[in-house]
């Protein structure tokens, strides 16, 4: 697609302009697709301004002294919620009467598509879509008497005498009555007649109806603060409502533009904000955990301003800002070892075994409680050396001052050499490994950089916690503890110092620099704020002073990439660039609040016209991390790798080579053709929580497009060796992505091969053909042996040398269920053929024809009775026999015995007879061979005799010899005579001879024709062709798996030797059978034994596949190594706005053009796989995680 892709396209052009003043006003549809009556229009109108009519009243018999200020606006109040209740009650009728049963599946969106047979002005039509109707009837009184509320409110907070006391201006008091009016007019409609679309919409189905709330509350929140004012008189509350009545009227407009967010979004943004700014703690990976966490922290505040000692408040917010800043989800774990533990069981739950990072051991409780000792004893002798000293010597925090600046330009200098570029990501690192390839080759370069790592980490983790403590526990300001905003600002800073060490640290410096500037000169509003509120005011300043530098060199580089990147240069491109250069200052205070309200800048349809998002969780989106994703079979290659990949993060992160880790932040993965994208979610004292994301591996053009960017800007970075310069710029600046530095990660690694010159080749077929039932021999002997192993053999003595295969069961159960195959046909195995002896078959028979019964050997040997009715007939007959009483006789010609070969002839009659019809009963030579036998359902081939012979001509008698001798089965001082009495039992030979070659001729064909390239991977992906035995394989299941897994080892093996050559002996033949049946899978990819076997971590894994655009046959190889991984941090507010403009043009414009604007290819800012990665249902990345909690130490 061209760069001039239309960003709506017509038909999204005139639902936006349907929508969008429905938007502005609150609810009233006055834009149609279609003709409609004037009255709807009238009627819409009316209920707008009734909220206004009612105030009015109220209004008018207060300023005519008839009222109270408090009465008229009871008044107004009474006759919305009179109004409301008729309102609502008359749609609840309407929608009752409706012979058609109404479902709100979509509720308040604009349906342009329905149009409504208006009848009459009060028609049930015209009610129905001017009064869609309430979902939950509690809604219906709730919202009803919240709008009595808001009119009555509304009429008291716009009253004109009480508007003239605030501004002592008619002109002013007039403008305000009329447009704040408006404004309630609009909330009201909003509230109970129907809802308007939001353009700040964060939950992509209003499943609850909140989103009505949200204007009315911000109606009420505006009234409270004038509320609050008239009650108190207070002077600052004066200037904030005189304010706030001019933002007042202002609030339509901050709706439509979408600034301020919706009422569930809201609360979670305060939430975080209090929690992080006030209470010194972290955003949470969970909701729960946030209300959780916020609630306990306002505990601990509270508790500390009753606290009546200085000592007590600083041994208290010492220790509850540790603990809190520690991983408690860590302690369920504990919880459960230690209730097992109790119960009997020393085992740790199954789940922790799989659990990312540390856990939480006796080590680590040790090592905790350690340091916990540690810190209050530090604190308390500090504070209480510094309340008791009389010396007027040096102030002990001037030495710790430069003990902290000391201790921070150390730690930045180490941390800041770990990534591959300094300074922001404006030069190369040269101290970095260049020209990195392998791992090996990297491990080696990066010894130096691990040492200056662990230096970085003890100056993070050990000195500086202790040093802001001691820095902390001195100050003087302590002196003073007992009010809120000391109470607030300390308990902030000594949870701070565990929480966020690296920014504790920086705050910390900044407020030590300033009193070392101003050591002989006194700041009085500076030093009367103290020092916990001024490292507050120092943490929000950082913090959104850094959000405002991302926001600026985001939007620079929207602004010149759409200008430098031929492919997204539109016609519009140069009008835009000169409008924000002319209208710069205006951009940079779209910037400065966006910074202020850490709300995303949101680029429209990603090009450089920038609005402010309404402020949002650090989550970006609702519900629950790892809830979602598009699962497809590629998700378990992320799925395996993510545990691996947390590992790899703990070490990156404890080395500093990945930044600082807090909220927020954003890191892009790359390796062959994975792209993982990991969100930080939480951050506390030695921990970070994390999110995994898989993007998809089935690469589009725009994919492909900026994964080959993401790929140029790592090679450049990592793997090019010769730099011009030792310290260079990064010539990728301007893009989103900072490459950081590269993880060793055990991973698969994924080669795909064209089998052309291999699968055609006569001569590979020919092996093929000849090596499977070598193949074969050896997988059934290998299944048979574990088999054996596994069974409980209650005596140990061999049985009688006499006892034949055949009589082990004396009678076996008849099948009811009659097989089908693929053609219909029948095939005689074992079950259908009692077993015999000639001394009592006749008395067998005589008693299943007289009673009905016939006896059944259990496990332990025991005969019981069956009342199965049964004939048994001499064996060699074809006597037609009754499988079941249930069968019919006009079902009996359907079913065409010997495999539809036709018995009529006597001559050809003995030809087509099967070689289990033919078999007299054998006898084993060896008292062992038993431990070998096959199941009896097998020995029954499909086969007639002659065309088995044929078979069996081809059976490798050598390698069956020598595959037996390699068996260790036996364990006896006489192993070897044993081996070799097996060896030469003939009865054996037959039974697995007759078993091998059966599929042989199934599988490959009872002719010696070689096999088709076509046929070999029919058979490969288990869809064999029909022959003569294929429903008597298909009825056995382990040997028809047994069967296709000899084939896959045979195909395997005709790979191997054409690419490594032939195989010399028997020996190293069975070196390959025995490494493909422990180091590889050799399947199929859509199979889920594949999946199973990439969780399972095989070392390798093998599939072939076939291309039918090009006509090819592939195949792939899996195989699990340690492989570098290249890691990039992005800008996070990059992110965040391409995101904000996603949720508003999919949720509210409702663009979902495969082919818009806004999701074309962008190598700069990365816009197709930033779309990618966003939450289901506006991203689709095929693997999510659920939140993952990593180790920082």
């Amino acid at each position: 697609m061209g760069p001039d892709v239309p960003l709506l396209n017509d038909y999204k052009q005139e639902f936006f302009w349907k929508r969008f003043p429905q938007t502005v006003l609150g609810g009233p549809r006055f834009k149609l697709g279609y003709c409609a009556p004037t009255y709807t229009y009238v009627n819409q109108i009316i209920l707008f301004l009734i909220p206004w009519v009612f105030g009015g009243v109220g209004t008018v018999l207060y300023q005519l002294n008839t009222l109270e200020d408090y009465w008229a606006s009871i008044l107004a109040a009474g006759l919305m919620l009179l109004a409301a209740f008729i309102i609502q009650g008359l749609s609840l009728w309407v929608r009752r009467k409706s012979v058609a049963v109404e479902t709100f599946t979509s509720e308040n969106t604009l349906a342009d598509e329905d149009e409504f047979d208006f009848s009459s002005c009060v028609g049930s039509e015209t009610i129905k879509f001017i009064v869609p109707g309430k979902k939950y009837l509690i809604n219906t009184v709730f919202h009803s008497i919240l709008a009595g509320a808001l009119c009555g409110l509304g009429t008291w907070y716009l009253l004109p005498n009480r508007l003239m006391i605030l501004y002592v201006n008619t002109g002013a008091t007039a403008v305000l009555f009329v447009f704040g009016w408006v404004t309630v007019c609009i909330g009201e409609y909003s509230l109970i007649i129907n809802t308007a679309v939001e353009t700040a919409t964060f939950q992509p189905q209003d499943t609850y109806e909140v989103n009505a709330l949200t204007r009315p509350l911000y109606i009420i929140a505006f009234i409270a603060v004038d509320l609050a004012y008239r009650f108190t008189v207070n002077p600052v509350l004066l200037e904030t409502a005189q304010i706030l009545h001019i933002i007042f009227v202002f609030l339509p407009i901050l709706w439509a533009i979408g600034i301020l967010p919706p009422v569930d979004a809201l609360v979670l943004w305060v939430l975080e904000q209090v929690l992080e700014f006030v209470f010194g703690g972290s955003p949470m990976a969970t909701n729960v955990r946030l209300f959780v966490m916020f609630t306990v922290s306002a505990g601990v505040v509270i508790a500390t301003f009753f606290i009546p000692n200085t000592l007590g408040v600083v041994l208290f917010t010492t220790g509850m800002g540790f603990i809190l800043s520690l991983d408690l989800s860590q302690l369920e774990t504990l919880f459960r070892f230690c209730y097992s533990t109790a119960d009997g069981s020393l085992q740790r739950p199954k789940y922790s075994s799989h659990r990312i990072g540390w856990q939480l051991g006796w080590k680590k409780i040790l090592i905790y409680i350690s340091i916990f000792i540690l810190m209050l004893t530090e604190a308390g002798l500090l504070h209480w050396f510094a309340r008791n000293s009389t010396t007027s010597g040096i102030n002990p925090q001037t030495i710790l001052s430069y003990i902290l600046i000391v201790t921070l330009v150390a730690w930045k200098i180490c941390q800041e050499i770990q990534g591959a570029f300094i300074l922001f990501g404006l030069f190369r690192n040269p101290f970095f490994p260049k020209g990195i390839r392998t791992v090996q080759v990297f491990k080696q370069k990066r010894t130096i950089l691990m040492r200056v790592a662990l230096i970085q980490r003890i100056l993070l983790n050990y000195i500086s916690p202790f040093a802001m403590l001691a820095y902390l526990s001195v100050d003087s300001s302590l002196q003073y503890i007992h009010t809120a905003s000391l109470c607030i600002g300390f308990t902030r800073a000594f949870r701070m110092v565990w929480q966020y060490t690296e920014n504790a640290l920086l705050e910390v410096v900044v407020i030590a620099i300033v009193r070392l500037a101003t050591l002989h000169s006194t700041l009085v509003w500076w030093n009367t704020l103290g020092t916990g509120i001024q490292l507050l005011m120092v943490g929000i300043i950082r913090d959104r002073f850094f959000q405002a530098v991302t926001k600026l060199k985001f939007a620079l580089t929207v602004l010149i990439s759409s200008w430098t990147e031929k492919k997204q240069r539109r016609k519009s491109s140069s009008a835009i660039i000169i409008l924000n250069i002319i209208l710069f200052p205006v951009v940079l205070m779209i910037i400065a609040l966006a910074s202020a309200l850490s709300a995303p800048l949101l680029p429209l349809f990603t090009l450089p016209v920038f609005l402010v998002g309404f402020p949002r969780p650090n989550k970006s989106w609702p519900g629950s991390v790892g809830d979602a994703a598009c699962i497809c079979p590629d998700s378990v290659y992320y799925q395996h790798m993510r545990h691996n990949l947390a590992a790899a993060f703990c070490t990156a992160f404890s080395a500093g080579s990945l930044g600082n880790p807090t909220p927020g932040c954003h890191y892009l993965c790359r390796f062959q053709d994975r792209l993982v994208w990991v969100f930080i979610l939480e951050r506390g004292f030695g921990y970070c929580c994390i999110n995994i994301k898989g993007l998809e591996l089935q690469e589009t053009s725009c994919h492909t497009a900026e994964a080959r960017r993401v790929d140029e800007v790592f090679e450049m970075s990592f793997e090019q060796n010769n730099q011009a310069r030792t310290c260079s710029l990064n010539h990728h600046f301007s893009n989103i992505l900072t490459p950081s530095t590269v993880l060793p990660v055990l991973v698969y690694s994924d080669a795909r091969n064209v089998l052309t010159g291999i699968i055609d080749s006569l001569e590979n077929l020919k092996h093929l053909k000849e090596d499977y039932a070598k193949v074969f021999i050896w997988v059934l002997l290998q299944y048979i042996k574990n088999k054996s192993k596994s069974e409980h053999v209650q005596d140990n003595q061999p049985l009688q040398q006499n006892t034949t295969w055949l009589e082990e069961n004396i009678v076996t159960s008849m099948r009811t269920g009659s097989c089908k195959g693929r053609k219909n046909s029948f095939s005689i195995n074992s079950e259908i053929f009692p077993d015999w002896s000639d001394e009592d078959i006749f008395e067998l028979e005589s008693i299943g024809k007289k009673t009905g019964i016939h006896p059944i050997k259990n496990t332990t040997g025991i005969q019981q009775m069956t009342t199965k009715p049964i004939i048994t007939s001499i064996p060699g007959s074809l006597e037609t026999q009754s499988l079941s009483s249930d069968i019919n006789d006009e079902e009996l010609p359907n079913r065409t015995p010997m495999y539809g070969l036709p018995a009529t002839d006597k001559g050809k009659h003995r030809v087509m007879e099967t070689s289990t019809q033919e078999m007299v009963p054998a006898v084993f030579s060896s008292p062992y061979s038993h431990k070998l036998k096959v199941p009896e359902n097998w020995r029954l081939g499909p086969f007639p005799s002659l065309l088995l012979q044929e078979l069996l001509k081809s059976f490798p008698e050598d390698w069956y010899s020598f595959v037996l001798n390699l068996l260790d089965i036996f364990h006896s001082d006489e192993k070897n005579s044993i081996i070799f009495e097996v060896i030469g039992d003939t009865t054996l030979k037959d039974m697995y001879s007759h078993v091998v070659m059966s599929c042989y001729g199934i599988m490959l064909g009872t002719d010696s024709i070689i096999p088709s390239p076509n046929q070999v991977f029919k058979v490969y992906s288990g869809d064999m062709p029909w022959s003569l035995g294929l429903d008597w394989l298909t009825q056995k299941p382990e040997l028809l798996t047994l069967a296709l897994k000899a084939f896959r080892y045979t195909f395997k093996l005709m790979f191997d030797k054409a690419c490594l050559g032939p195989v010399e002996n028997f020996a190293e033949l069975v070196s390959y059978l025995e490494e493909y049946d422990k180091n590889w899978f050799i399947g199929m990819v859509s199979e889920p034994q594949w999946q199973q076997a990439v969780l399972q971590e095989k070392p390798y894994l093998f599939s072939l596949g076939y291309d039918p655009s090009l006509s090819l046959y592939t195949g792939r190889v899996l195989s699990l190594q340690e492989m570098l991984l290249h890691v990039g941090q992005l800008n996070a507010e990059a992110i965040r706005g391409q995101w904000a403009n996603l949720s508003w043009e999919l949720l509210y414009a409702t663009n979902d053009d495969e082919e818009r604007y806004s999701i074309q290819a962008h190598p700069v800012l990365l816009r197709n796989l930033t779309v990618q990665s966003a939450n289901p249902p506006l991203g689709y990345p095929i693997y999510s995680s659920p939140s993952i909690h990593v180790s920082l130490f």
